[in-house]
């Protein structure tokens, strides 16, 4: 009988622990109100390419470029971001050229190609951040991220030769070609840093690739012997740049414990 009635306290304190600790938590979660954050911002800095007419990436080779995009927190370490990228050269001699490469590369003297090119980018990306960059409570805010997704590009491409060498003649006017505008998709992936201001207003840094899956961005082909062209080996582009973004907050409402409350409710 003893042993029942021990058993039976045990139980009830049990139930009077889990109870408590439910309760608990349910108080504690009604009076946190889940935040959620959005952002919406501009960036400057610039696009390169990598293919063909320049195979090194080169920090000469950047030309302007802008970008806007909206980012969105899903959790404390996930965000997505869409986005728009748009580049175009300044000045006419800003191109792409062999030029670099002709000393040691035979191909490159060879063609004596340069390439104009303008970009127009929508990216969609998921990022990872390292640190919980929305909590208040650090001093400063700031956490490096990962990001890869999906691209789309609208592109215009121009590639010509200088052709006053009469050995070089018949390349010259095969790569001589005009504006030519196409479309391609494209992996963004990349790493950046974010930098909290304030409150609001946040800095970033960024560094991102462009996988794409084509070797032909550079209206230079395989298909035509003339090219010199390595058909192993696709193209890239990339953006970098800083930005500047402003945070929304948003407080969201606890959901509605009952449906039809009572009135102890």
């Amino acid at each position: 009988m003893a042993l029942h009635n021990f058993k039976a306290a045990l139980l009830i304190c049990l139930i009077l622990q889990i109870g408590g600790a439910f309760f608990g938590y349910a108080s504690y979660a009604q009076s946190k109100t889940p935040i959620t954050t959005s952002e919406i911002g501009i960036g400057i800095g610039g696009a390169n390419y990598k293919g063909e007419v320049s195979p090194n990436y080169r920090l000469l080779n950047n030309q302007p470029a802008l970008t806007v995009f909206y980012r969105r927190d899903m959790s404390d370490a996930i965000t997505l971001r869409g986005g728009l990228m748009g580049s175009h050269r300044i000045f006419d001699d800003n191109t792409f050229s062999d030029e670099a490469y002709a000393d040691d590369r035979p191909y490159h003297e060879y063609r004596q190609a340069e390439l104009r090119l303008s970009l127009f980018e929508f990216s969609a990306v998921m990022e990872y951040n390292f640190l919980d960059y929305y909590d208040m409570k650090q001093n400063p805010r700031i956490s490096p991220y990962l990001f890869i997704g999906a691209a789309g590009l609208l592109y215009n491409v121009k590639l010509y030769s200088d052709t006053h060498t009469p050995n070089r003649s018949d390349t010259g006017n095969s790569l001589n070609k005009e504006f030519n505008t196409k479309i391609l998709v494209s992996v963004p992936f990349g790493l950046g840093v974010k930098y909290a201001l304030s409150k609001h207003w946040n800095l970033g840094l960024e560094f991102g690739a462009r996988k794409l899956f084509t070797d032909k961005f550079d209206a230079l082909s395989e298909d035509d012997p003339a090219h010199l062209a390595n058909p192993n080996d696709n193209d890239w582009y990339y953006y970098n740049g800083v930005s500047i973004s402003y945070t929304f907050y948003r407080n969201n409402c606890p959901p509605v414990y009952k449906k039809n409350p009572g009135l102890l409710d």
